[in-house]
Parts: structure tokens; C-alpha cells; sequence
């Protein structure tokens, strides 16, 4: 009960500093929302697509796991701020857990990427996105663990880093990589083979796979419970380690 107690604090008071300046959250889903108006239409003669709808249902969902990752991975310069300005320091002082610390920021993040997420699907319905509820929400479920997965590890590496300048090249080295073998804007079946098999690899690639599987509907496909399969399995072990680094670093 105090875990739950300590993180509701945690989080209520990262979402009192947040919605004093609401502004950031209409900031971060402009870039989407302009690959969404300017890009999304290019994509209909390149996948061949029969209608609107299949083109949506296709770039809307590897967009939405583009913002989960890159809104997640980079949500430790904030804490690196607030190192620099001794908010963690003061938090020795506190019967706070350290745990709470650590999920109540993270889930703070996650209700904000689903936030976004539903002011990029609301347009792109307008455009011709066409999807069913139950599934859109079970595919908002998948994006926000792994929103939970990558804010869970910006923020260990941002408390052993404990600086912008590093944490900058490192975060960019790690995520180039994991979204250019995602296929997020376009299907990896236009790749090569071996581009293919690499991909396979590469965890993200099957949180996309759910996605998309989930827009157009297929429940039941393979990819849906695989890519929840592994974005938790991903999540438990970024919350542990971003964990032990906030245990390490406010004792």
C-alpha cells in the first residue's frame, strides 16, 4: 500500500508541474502530426494500397510507436534538470520510495504519450484511418507499456550519466538503430531478406508488427501477442534498472 500511496504521489505532482505548462504536449506531436498530413498521402501508391484506409492503417500505427519511443527515450534531460536543480538531492530526505520515484514520473509520461497518441488518431480519422475501438484501445495498451519501457530507461541512464552532453549521443546511438529496423514508416516486407531476418531481432520490430496487426483488426494474429509479450518483458527489465539507479542515486 505504501508502494501504490508513493507512487499516486510521484505522479500527482509530475502532472501538477505539467499541466502548468501544457504547451509541451501540443509541441511533441506537431512532428507526427506533419508526417501525417504531408507524408502519410505519398505512402498509398508505394504500398500499393486499395484505399486511404489501408494506408492509415499501416502508417498511423508505426507513427505512434515512433512517438512512444523517441518521446520516451529522451524524457531523462528533465531529471538531469532537476538533478541540476537539487530536487533529487532534497528527496533523500523523504520516507519517499525510490521506486515510486522512478514509476510515478514514468507513468506520468505514459498518460501523456496516450494523450498525444489520441490527437494524432482523431485526425487521421478524418483522413480515412478507419479502426475498431476494443482494438485501438488494446493497441494504446501495447504503446503505452512501451512508452513505460523507454522513459524506465532514459531515466537510468540519465542518473548515471548525469549529463545532456552525454546523454544526447548515447540516447540518439541507441534509438537509430532500433527505429530504422522497426519498419515504423514503412513495412520491412518491401526490405530485403536479410534486412528482414536482422529485423527480426530487434524487439521494437514486433511492437510495430502487433500494432499494425491490431489497426487492421487481427486480433488473433501471432504479432499482437508477441509484441506484448516482449515490450512487457522489456518493460520489467527497464523499470529494474532504472529502479537501481534512482536507489543508487538518492540514498
Amino acid at each position: 500500500m505504501k508502494l501504490i500511496r508513493d507512487c499516486w504521489l510521484v505522479f500527482q505532482q509530475q502532472m501538477v508541474l505539467l499541466l502548468r505548462n501544457p504547451i509541451w504536449v501540443f509541441i511533441g506531436v506537431f512532428q507526427p502530426l506533419m508526417y501525417l498530413v504531408l507524408f502519410a498521402p505519398l505512402l498509398g501508391p508505394a504500398l500499393r494500397a486499395s484505399s486511404s484506409a489501408q494506408t492509415y492503417r499501416t502508417f498511423v500505427p508505426g507513427l505512434l510507436v515512433l512517438l512512444a519511443i523517441l518521446s520516451g527515450m529522451f524524457k531523462g534531460f528533465s531529471l538531469i534538470a532537476e538533478l541540476r536543480a537539487g530536487v533529487i538531492e532534497r528527496a533523500r530526505v523523504t520516507p519517499l520510495s525510490r521506486f515510486a520515484m522512478l514509476l510515478g514520473r514514468s507513468l506520468r509520461d505514459v498518460v501523456v504519450m496516450i494523450t498525444q497518441a489520441v490527437l494524432i488518431t482523431v485526425p487521421a480519422t478524418a483522413l480515412g484511418l478507419r479502426v475498431h475501438l476494443a482494438d485501438l484501445l488494446l493497441a494504446y495498451l501495447l504503446l503505452g507499456v512501451l512508452a513505460l519501457t523507454t522513459t524506465s530507461l532514459s531515466y537510468g541512464i540519465a542518473l548515471r550519466l548525469r549529463s545532456e552532453d552525454a546523454l544526447s549521443p548515447v540516447m540518439n546511438t541507441i534509438a537509430q538503430p532500433l527505429l530504422l529496423l522497426s519498419g515504423i514508416l514503412l513495412p520491412l516486407t518491401l526490405a530485403p531478406g536479410w534486412l528482414q531476418r536482422l529485423a527480426r531481432w530487434n524487439p521494437f520490430f514486433w511492437a510495430v508488427r502487433g500494432s499494425r496487426a491490431l489497426f487492421a483488426g487481427n486480433v488473433a494474429d501471432p504479432a499482437v501477442w508477441k509484441g506484448l509479450i516482449i515490450v512487457l518483458a522489456l518493460a520489467a527489465l527497464s523499470i529494474g534498472y532504472g529502479a537501481r539507479e534512482f536507489a543508487r542515486s538518492v540514498r
